[in-house]
């Protein structure tokens, strides 16, 4: 399937004089042509544009001794592999290109149809969603990328995301960054020193995150899904060790080619120190629709009941409500912001709260192969009664996470390519034993397939 006839030069070659008529010299019965590079460009195209990939093919090797010629060779490198079958070293090439120049949308097009090929549908529909924030895109491919979509959607679509490596983390207990806390007995109030257990420890821990789904459909504009993350911490002995894994299972429905509604039950439960700390069983419900070319919004609301082994007064309710609003500032960078608001309804009602706040974030590729991206979000926590041991009003948060990435997607390793991930978390509260203050480094390898 051709996903656009357009020419190359028209998308990614620079203008260029007007060709000269080749050179040719005859001596002995022997005629040399002489080719510029503009000319030799548009003799491979011509060639490629009539399937003539043999004769091509050596047109372009030349060119690449021509300075300046780097992104039109392998672009019609990556033509010739693709026209010939040869799908991943297509898709090799043109992720090369797009490393170096993201803004390239004839070779991100290109690069989404070989990974169709290559039956990589959820990165080939990345990579249409990408093309299609492009304002200067023609209407009429702007059509065929949304029935491209349309088609993805229909087929069955898969995603498995994984990624290992160290985390330097500065609190790996999760203290807090008092030293003393003052403790009500009746009407008096004494200071009570923090032993060394109590406070923050530093360490190098190894992580790893998987994440998987699939989107299989069972009726017309109806879609099963599945889903599995999993996450964890191993740092040396297991005091410390964190790790959590959910499930995830319901359904899908198109309301429109550009919305949809889902609905899915939910499984989840946590480990730490070796020991099963908490197990959630809930159900959330989510939605998501375009806004024009370059907007979307998206939202979430997620139910579910909470059992915690470590402590029955946490036992209960949790809800939450999640809105996010994302904008395409240009062809590879979108900006995202959305409120949320979370509520608590456990057993013991001073650990009962509801918490305000919202997110923005900005992220997406850069040329030389870098992605970044970057998040803030702020709320207040607000509790619903008085711990007595320790105040006499109920305890406010202010809660502040800041997190970055970095990561480089033109190295590779067998796949996987590095990132850099840096997440700061400070709780400011009115009860000096719950504030806290954490900043985690991740340093990994990243693949998705």
């Amino acid at each position: 399937m051709r996903i656009v006839g357009m020419s190359v030069a028209a998308l990614c070659v620079a203008a260029a004089p007007a060709f000269a008529a080749p050179g040719q010299s005859c001596s002995g019965g022997t005629c040399r042509i002489t080719l510029t590079p503009p000319q030799l460009l548009a003799a491979a195209e011509r060639l490629i544009g009539e399937q003539h990939f043999a004769e091509a093919k050596p047109l372009v090797e030349a060119l690449r001794l021509a300075p300046g010629y780097s992104l039109q060779t392998r672009f019609l490198g990556g033509l010739i592999a693709a026209r010939t079958g040869d799908h991943a070293r297509a898709a090799d090439q043109f992720m090369a290109i797009l490393a170096d120049d993201p803004r390239q949308t004839r070779v991100r097009l290109e690069l989404a149809q070989a990974l169709m090929a290559l039956k990589k549908t959820a990165s080939a529909d990345r990579q249409l969603r990408i093309a299609q924030q492009d304002a200067d895109l023609p209407q009429q491919i702007a059509r065929t990328i949304r029935t491209v979509r349309d088609t993805i959607r229909s087929g069955r679509a898969w995603r498995l995301d994984f990624n290992i490596g160290l985390a330097p983390d500065t609190n790996i207990n999760n203290a807090t960054t008092a030293q003393s806390i003052t403790v009500l007995l009746g009407d008096q109030a004494f200071l009570a020193e923090l032993n060394e257990d109590a406070k923050a420890r530093s360490g190098l821990g190894q992580t790893a995150q998987l994440s998987a789904g699939l989107r299989l459909p069972v009726a017309p504009d109806v879609s099963a899904l599945a889903e599995f993350d999993a996450n964890g911490t191993n740092y040396g002995g297991r005091r410390f060790d964190d790790y959590a894994v959910q499930l995830a299972g319901g359904a899908e429905y198109r309301l429109t080619p550009t919305s949809s509604v889902s609905l899915e039950g939910v499984y989840a439960r946590r480990w730490y120190g070796g020991d099963a700390t908490t197990e959630q069983v809930g159900v959330r419900t989510g939605g998501q629709m375009m806004l024009g070319k370059r907007d979307r919004f998206g939202y979430q609301i997620d139910v579910r009941h909470v059992r915690a082994f470590f402590d029955r007064g946490y036992d209960g309710w949790q809800g939450g409500v999640y809105g996010t609003l994302e904008h395409a500032l240009t062809r590879t960078i979108v900006m995202s912001a959305g409120p949320f608001v979370r509520r608590d309804w456990l057993r013991q009602k001073p650990f009962s709260n509801t918490e305000i706040g919202g997110n923005v974030g900005v992220g997406g590729e850069l040329p030389h192969g870098f992605n970044v991206g970057g998040s803030v979000g702020l709320s207040r926590a607000m509790f619903d009664a008085p711990l007595p041991i320790f105040d006499l009003d109920a305890r406010r948060d202010t809660r502040l996470v800041v997190r970055t990435t970095l990561g480089n997607r033109k190295i590779r390793l067998f796949g996987f390519s590095p990132q850099v991930n840096w997440t700061y978390n400070d709780i400011d509260s009115s009860l000096k034993l719950y504030g806290i203050e954490r900043s985690r480094f991740e340093v990994t390898l990243a693949r998705y397939f």
